[in-house]
C-alpha cells in the first residue's frame, strides 16, 4: 500500500521535525538524532514537577502532540510500535527534571516498563527524583495479570499535568495519577488492521466481522465478532465497559484509532448517547484521533469517574491542539423550522395515468441504482444511483398526497420533494427543472418539460456535448411530440454518445482525465435513457 513517507527508517525523525517546526515555538527537540528522539516544552524552566511519557511511534498525535503547558513536559519517541531505548528515556528525564522531580507515565507493555524503569533507576543514581506510574486500563482480558495501557493514558496526562502545572509536589502528582489509573477502563473495536510503514498490510478481519478488544500496536483483538453497523458496534463495546463500571457519573474519551472518518465517529457518538452507557456518561472528550494505531479503522472508549477532583484537571485550558477538551453531554437541542420554507401544498387528487407514470419512473430508478453507482464510480463519487433512488423512494412514499390531477401543482410538488430528498447539485437542478415546468404547465407537457430544461441549463450552465444528463434529456424532449417511443430512442442515442466523449465540461466528471471517462456512459444520461425506455414500455 502506497504511503506518504520517504523511508521507514526516517519516518519518525521527519514527523517530529514537522511537528516542532509548526508548533509556533512551543516545542523543541533534543539534538540526539537518530537514536534519541525527545520532544520537550521550549518554555520549560524546571520549576515544577516534570511529566515524561512516550513509547513507540504510530499513535500520533500521542505522545509528542500532547507536549505543552498543562500536559506533558517531554515525550520520548521510539520507532513505530517499538519502545524507545533506555538512553533516550534517560536523556528525556535529564533534560527536564529539576528539584521538583519527574513523573514517568508509562503504558503497560513490557518494553516500555523495562526501558522507562531502567532509565528511572539510572536517573535516581544521578540524583534525580523520579516516580513512575503504569497505566493498565484495558478491560478486554479481565483475567490477564498485566492489562495493556490504552487511550485512557490521556486522562492521566491531562489530570496529572494540570496538578503539576498548579505547583503540586511529586508525591501528590504521582498519587493523583495513581487514583486516575485505578478508575480507568478502556476497550476498542476495529474493522480493519493498520498499515505498518514498509510492511505489507495484514488482512485478517473478514467482511462482516470486527475485532473487539484490540490493542494499539496492530495486534489481534481478543475476539472477532459479527458487525452489522454503528449501533451494534457501540452496543458490544458498551456492554463490556458497563460490566466493569459502577453507577457513578463517568467521563468518556471517544478515541479514533486513526482510519475512521469524522463522519463515522459522529455516528458512533450518536449511538453512544442512546446506548446502555448513556445514563452514566456526564462528560465527553472527543470524538477525536488522540491515541491512534496508524490508520486503523476503529475506535476505542475510555471511561473515568467524573469526580470533582478529576473534572478540575480535565477542564483546565491547555494550548495543545491535540487535546479536544471536555464537554458535558446534554439533551438533543432541536429548534422549530422557520416559517415559509416550503410553499403551500396543493390538495391531493387522483389520476391513474399520472400515478402509473410516477410509479414506473420510480421503480426504474430504484432498480437501476447499482448500475448507475458503478458508472458514477468511473468518473465521480459513485452515488448517482443512490441519490436518484432516494428521490424515487421519497416520491413513492408521498404518492398518495400528490395532486396527480393538476399538472402544474404536480410538477411543483415533485420539485419540492426532490429539493428535500436529493443531495448535491443534481437534486437542485432537477428541482429547478420541475419548478420551471410547473410555470409552463398550461402549454402542455412537452412544452412544459422543455421550459424546465431551458431553466435548468440557464442555472446549471451545462449544454449538450458537456457529458451530462442533458445529452440524453435534450434530444428526448425534442422528440417527445412524436411520442414516448421516439423520445426513448433519442434518449438512448444521446446517452450512448457520451461514452465517446473524453472530456466532461460540467459536474464532477469535469475533474477526471480522459482515460477514466473513455468508453463509459455518463451515469446521469444513462438514468434518463432508462427512464424514458421504461415509460415507453421498452
Amino acid at each position: 500500500m502506497a504511503q506518504f513517507i520517504n523511508s521507514r527508517e526516517s519516518i519518525v525523525t521527519e514527523a517530529i521535525d514537522g511537528l516542532v517546526r509548526t508548533s509556533g515555538g512551543r516545542l523543541a527537540r533534543l539534538d540526539g538524532y537518530p537514536h534519541v528522539r525527545v520532544v520537550i516544552r521550549a518554555d520549560w524552566q524546571r520549576d515544577r514537577v516534570a511529566l515524561v511519557s512516550g513509547g513507540g511511534s504510530g499513535h500520533e498525535p500521542s505522545h509528542a502532540g500532547f507536549v505543552g503547558r498543562g500536559l506533558l513536559t517531554a515525550a520520548v519517541c521510539g520507532d513505530v510500535f517499538a519502545s524507545p531505548s533506555v538512553d533516550a528515556v534517560l536523556a528525556g528525564i535529564l533534560a527536564v527534571t529539576g528539584e521538583a522531580g519527574c513523573l514517568l507515565i508509562v503504558k503497560n507493555y513490557t518494553g516500555d516498563r523495562l526501558n522507562f524503569g531502567l532509565a528511572a533507576e539510572r536517573a535516581r543514581a544521578l540524583g534525580r527524583r523520579v516516580a513512575m506510574v503504569i497505566v493498565d486500563d484495558d478491560i478486554a482480558l479481565p483475567d490477564l495479570p498485566q492489562a495493556r495501557g490504552l487511550a485512557g493514558t490521556l486522562f492521566v496526562h491531562k489530570i496529572a499535568g494540570a496538578a503539576a502545572e498548579a505547583g503540586q509536589g511529586l508525591d501528590a502528582v504521582a498519587a493523583l495519577a495513581g487514583r486516575v489509573i485505578a478508575g480507568l477502563r478502556s476497550i476498542g473495536m476495529s474493522l480493519d488492521t493498520c498499515t505498518v510503514p514498509g510492511s505489507p498490510k495484514e488482512d485478517r478481519i473478514p467482511p462482516g466481522k470486527a475485532e473487539l478488544g484490540l490493542g494499539i500496536h496492530g495486534e489481534p483483538g481478543v475476539d472477532q465478532v459479527g458487525f452489522s453497523g454503528a449501533r451494534d458496534a457501540i452496543a458490544r463495546v458498551a456492554e463490556k465497559l458497563a460490566a466493569t463500571m459502577d453507577d457513578a457519573p463517568q467521563v468518556l474519551l471517544m478515541n479514533n484509532l486513526g482510519g475512521t472518518s469524522a463522519l463515522e465517529m459522529a455516528v458512533l457518538t450518536h449511538e453512544l448517547t442512546r446506548s446502555a452507557l448513556a445514563g452514566r456518561i456526564s462528560h465527553i472528550v472527543g470524538p477525536a484521533a488522540m491515541m491512534t494505531s496508524l490508520d486503523m479503522q476503529g475506535f476505542s472508549l475510555s471511561v473515568l469517574p467524573a469526580t470533582a477532583e478529576f473534572l478540575a484537571g480535565l477542564e483546565t485550558s491547555v494550548p495543545v491542539a491535540a487535546w479536544p477538551g471536555v464537554t458535558t453531554v446534554g439533551a438533543l437541542s432541536v429548534l422549530p423550522m422557520p416559517e415559509n420554507t416550503a410553499p403551500p401544498a396543493a390538495p391531493a387528487s387522483a389520476d391513474p395515468v399520472a400515478r402509473q407514470l410516477i410509479v414506473t419512473a420510480c421503480e426504474t430508478l430504484l432498480a437501476a441504482a447499482p448500475d448507475l453507482n458503478a458508472l458514477d464510480a468511473k468518473s465521480g463519487d459513485g452515488d448517482t444511483g443512490s441519490t436518484l433512488a432516494g428521490a424515487a423512494r421519497a416520491l413513492l412514499d408521498g404518492l398518495d398526497g400528490l395532486p396527480l390531477a393538476d399538472p402544474a401543482a404536480l410538477c411543483g410538488a415533485i420539485s419540492q420533494t426532490l429539493s428535500q430528498s436529493m443531495g448535491g447539485s443534481s437534486g437542485v437542478l432537477l428541482a429547478i427543472f420541475f419548478s420551471a415546468a410547473a410555470e409552463s404547465a398550461s402549454e402542455g407537457v412537452p412544452a412544459a418539460l422543455r421550459a424546465g430544461l431551458a431553466r435548468m441549463q440557464e442555472v446549471g450552465g451545462a449544454r449538450p456535448g458537456d457529458r451530462t444528463m442533458i445529452d440524453a434529456l435534450a434530444p428526448a424532449l425534442d422528440a417527445l411530440d412524436a411520442g414516448l417511443a421516439a423520445a426513448a430512442a433519442a434518449a438512448r442515442d444521446g446517452a450512448d454518445r457520451t461514452a465517446g466523449m473524453d472530456r466532461a465540461r460540467s459536474g464532477r466528471a469535469a475533474y477526471v482525465g480522459a482515460a477514466q471517462l473513455a468508453g463509459h456512459v455518463d451515469p446521469g444520461a444513462e438514468a434518463v435513457a432508462r427512464l424514458f425506455e421504461a415509460l415507453a414500455g421498452r
